[in-house]
């Protein structure tokens, strides 16, 4: 049966959407996780030190950072708080230019950072598989997603 150039038009539109949809949730998700991540993984020349967490608000906790080199500790330092950070413990950390603001380095900073990618890419899989019908791809994205997650869910 040959289909009419409305069916194919609707059919081409729909996957279109679709492949918008999943390439929005996904470039979001990098866009996401690198405000955070470049910090981490591009920390030459940057100022690494140790936080030593000493009180938990709202939205931060702050500590006593001591930086790498000759400066001498400073209090009061905030860091975002997550589960990633609990009050007691002590960080390696890496400071963001042009603020106070510290984020986890290594490779449990980096995992974290990478976190809001890996729910977006479990976010986009359904999207592929069902708007897109591509179930390997689908399969693909949604195990890759999870691997991460659950990758930054045992560094932590």
């Amino acid at each position: 049966m040959k289909r009419s150039s409305s069916q194919l038009a609707l059919s081409v539109g729909r996957r279109a959407a679709m492949a918008f949809v999943a390439a929005l949730l996904v470039v979001a998700g990098f866009w996401t996780s690198w405000g955070t991540a470049q910090h981490v993984l591009l920390s030459k020349g940057r100022e690494h030190g140790t936080l030593a967490v000493t009180e938990c608000g709202g939205t931060t906790c702050t500590g006593t950072y001591d930086p790498e080199g000759s400066a001498g500790p400073r209090a009061g330092t905030p860091i975002e708080r997550s589960v990633a950070v609990k009050k007691g413990q002590e960080y390696e950390v890496v400071r963001k230019p042009g603020s106070g603001e510290l984020v986890r380095s290594g490779s449990s900073g980096g995992l974290l950072a990478w976190v809001p990618l890996g729910g977006a890419l479990l976010l986009a899989a359904p999207v592929v598989g069902g708007g897109l019908r591509l179930t390997r791809t689908a399969w693909g994205t949604a195990i890759a997603g999870a691997v991460l997650l659950a990758a930054a869910f045992f560094a932590l």
